[in-house]
């Protein structure tokens, strides 16, 4: 007899993904939406904007998730920036790629408020020993559990 496999689909049981688009790093968050929990994970390289494939398959298999939230970083006026425009391309790939619904939120001050948790615990702001494109991720994440749009 073959295993049946339930699919996660009640909203409140979902894994979520999170992004924080750069152009040489994107940062990654992992959530569980039931707990409202977010982690930072591992940033992932990219070219240009464009992350390192086979390490986004990867961390997609991994975690499995539901849906994808990209921080749009939205100009402080509230108009698209060159960059908000490229984080929602992105989106729109990790939906081409993967099948799955993907959410923008609006993440200005996130990378200050990264900055300023990193350096409370301890980082110097060197780019290996810095955690802070994780950690704008997980703000991004815990911005949409405030606020969920799906």
């Amino acid at each position: 007899m073959a295993e049946m496999r339930t699919r996660k689909t009640t909203i409140g049981e979902r894994t979520l993904l999170a992004f924080d688009f750069g152009t040489t790093r994107i940062g990654v968050a992992v959530g569980q939406e039931l707990l409202g929990t977010a982690s930072a994970l591992t940033p992932l390289p990219a070219r240009d904007g464009i992350p390192n494939q086979e390490a986004l398959k990867k961390l997609i298999d991994e975690w499995q998730p539901d849906l994808f939230i990209v921080g749009l970083p939205i100009n402080m006026d509230g108009t698209e920036s060159e960059m908000s425009r490229r984080a929602r391309k992105f989106g729109n790939r990790l939906y081409g790629h993967y099948g799955k619904p993907w959410f923008g939120v609006d993440e200005r001050g996130t990378t200050k408020q990264a900055k300023s948790i990193a350096k409370d615990l301890g980082h110097r702001g060197s780019y290996k020993d810095n955690p802070v494109d994780g950690i704008a991720a997980q703000l991004i994440l815990e911005a949409w559990f405030a606020d969920p749009q799906g």
